[in-house]
């Protein structure tokens, strides 16, 4: 959804490009960076200091945000790059979800564990109905569009950490809300793969 408006925010992309490509750091340098604040956001969670919590995740999605910004403008947009990116994207979100998972919250239905899993099942399988798509060569194009795209599941995640800071019981509602449409947006890629095709 947000992905679809990328024209909107590519002023911002540009100029962000430009000042963090002055650094010495390569783009995949970048990508692989996001791993530290994230590893930062899972131990603060053990700490159950989500302040910290929150700073660093955010940190982390800026992070994401910087290493594409910075190839664009130096022109040096790849595969393997996007690939890497992809990638660590997923550790990213395992290392908060795990985080999340050994932190103690309070039950919804169900154990907190239970939303966490689904949720982090649902991500997973949002992102593979796209991948499994093109790998099988279902389509000729890539698989886009969805209700929990990247941007939409990064924004979401904010939230549930962010709202830990307050209340624990919202934070398990946030997380069960993560879980629902993040399975919706898989089904739904499914679905849009299968009549395509």
């Amino acid at each position: 959804m947000i992905s679809q408006n990328r024209e909107k925010f590519k002023a911002v992309s540009i100029k962000t490009g430009l000042i963090f490509g002055k650094l010495p750091l390569t783009p995949n340098q970048w990508t692989l960076f996001s791993l530290i604040p994230a590893l930062l956001c899972f131990y603060f969670l053990l700490k159950a200091n989500f302040v910290f919590a929150v700073i660093f995740f955010a940190l982390a999605a800026f992070i994401d945000v910087i290493d594409g910004a910075v190839a664009r403008v130096q022109g040096k947009t790849t595969k393997k790059g996007a690939y890497l990116d992809t990638i660590t994207d997923r550790y990213v979100e395992l290392i908060v979800f795990l985080g999340l998972f050994l932190t103690q919250l309070p039950l919804f239905y169900f154990s907190s564990q239970f939303w966490i899993f689904l949720a982090l099942f649902g991500s997973i399988m949002t992102t593979y109905s796209k991948a499994a798509a093109k790998e099988k060569l279902l389509l000729e194009s890539e698989l886009k569009g969805g209700l929990m795209e990247r941007p939409e599941r990064l924004i979401l995640l904010f939230l549930v950490l962010l709202s830990a800071i307050f209340n624990l019981q919202y934070t398990v509602y946030l997380i069960a809300l993560f879980a629902v449409l993040t399975n919706l947006s898989a089904f739904q890629r499914i679905l849009k793969a299968f009549s395509l095709a």
